[in-house]
């Protein structure tokens, strides 16, 4: 008698924080109008005659823009790729449902993004009349002023980009907890560096790249929820169907 041995329970996510957190400074930044904060910030970047301080440096465009954001769709084209061979290769196919999940995740978070700038036409800073502009100021759910060139600045796509990276974290977590933190370090840091970067560059307010960061999060954890995460009672009653085949078979 040989029972099939069952995929190991995840470690213990508490999902109802995992969600209602992020969920909760959604509805906080539609309730309370972040516009005093992040103009507050926009100017301290802001110099009057010559334009946001970062607006042509070649360090903020074309390195930590560009070129950091070619690494990030590096990975990505990696992940698609070995999760393809994972469906030919014994070798990789214990990591199949692994690499399928970073797959979605890292192509969700991003590709949500244009739709949500074409959908919310949202400004950016460098495009206000507050900052050298011609547009119109207006918060994420008012009405947009009418204009030949409507927005194209929420949420942050350099942003999601960095914050793509929680994927990571979820990746890693069940199999080796301590690569997980750093992931989850380094998708923070990596986050939080491209939209300070994009803000010095006036292309996007504080505001748009916390909701980015929320977004993503979401993203990469529902991803994880449906796809990876394994409770201990569900491995138990994977345990008892396969003793009873086994049983039966003998």
């Amino acid at each position: 008698m040989s029972i099939a041995s069952s995929p190991a329970a995840s470690r213990f996510f508490d999902f109802r924080l995992g969600f209602a957190i992020p969920l909760a400074l959604m509805a906080l930044l539609l309730a309370i109008d972040p516009a005093g904060l992040d103009f507050a910030i926009a100017r301290a970047f802001y110099v009057t005659g010559s334009g946001f301080i970062g607006r042509h440096s070649f360090w903020l465009e074309d390195i930590l823009h560009d070129r950091a954001k070619q690494v990030v769709i590096a990975l990505g084209v990696v992940a698609i790729a070995l999760f393809l061979i994972s469906l030919v290769s014994r070798r990789l196919r214990s990591s199949r449902r692994h690499l399928g999940y970073l797959v979605l995740s890292l192509v969700l978070s991003t590709s949500v993004v244009t739709p949500l700038k074409a959908l919310t036409a949202v400004h950016c800073p460098w495009s206000l009349s507050e900052f050298g502009g011609t547009e119109q100021f207006s918060s994420l759910l008012e009405k947009r002023a009418p204009t030949e060139k409507p927005g194209r600045c929420w949420p942050g796509g350099h942003a999601s980009a960095g914050f793509s990276l929680l994927a990571l974290f979820f990746f890693l977590r069940d199999r080796h907890p301590r690569a997980a933190r750093i992931a989850l370090a380094i998708a923070f840091g990596t986050g939080t560096i491209f939209s300070l970067g994009r803000m010095m560059q006036g292309a996007h307010f504080l505001s748009h790249n916390v909701w980015t960061l929320l977004i993503d999060w979401t993203i990469c954890l529902s991803c994880y929820r449906w796809i990876l995460y394994r409770r201990e009672i569900d491995n138990e009653n994977n345990w008892a169907i396969q003793s009873g085949k086994s049983v039966q078979e003998t």
